[in-house]
C-alpha cells in the first residue's frame, strides 16, 4: 500500500499517489489499488464523524466563552474542521465515480 498511497497531512487519511497513468499498471496492480482504496474510502465517513464531534465540542466551548480572542480562535478552529469535512466528502464522492469508471475500463 505504501507505494500507491500517502497519508494526507491535513485530512489524516491515506490518499492515492499514483506515479503512472492508470493504464500503465497491470490488471493485478489496478485491482489491488482499487481494493485498498475502497478500504480507505470506507474509513472516510468515520473520519468525518470524528471531526464533527470535535466541532460539537468546540461549539460547546464557544457557547460558554467570554473572552473575545478565545472565541475568535474557536471560530477559526471550527471553520478549519468544517473545511476538512467538506474536502473529505468531495474526495469520497469524486473517488466513487473514478473507481466505477476505472473498473469499467
Amino acid at each position: 500500500m505504501q507505494k500507491w498511497f500517502v497519508k494526507h497531512p491535513r485530512l489524516n487519511i491515506p490518499v492515492p499517489d499514483l506515479e503512472k497513468d492508470w493504464n500503465e499498471y497491470t490488471k493485478e496492480e489496478q485491482e489491488y489499488i482499487l481494493g485498498e482504496w475502497e478500504k480507505i474510502r470506507g474509513m472516510i465517513p468515520d473520519r468525518i464523524k470524528q471531526l464533527e464531534r470535535q466541532i460539537e465540542q468546540k461549539q460547546d466551548q464557544l457557547n460558554h466563552e467570554m473572552n473575545f480572542g478565545i472565541s475568535c480562535r474557536l471560530n477559526d478552529e471550527i471553520s478549519e474542521l468544517a473545511s476538512m469535512i467538506n474536502e473529505l466528502w468531495i474526495l469520497y464522492r469524486s473517488s466513487e465515480r473514478l473507481t466505477v469508471k476505472q473498473r469499467d475500463c
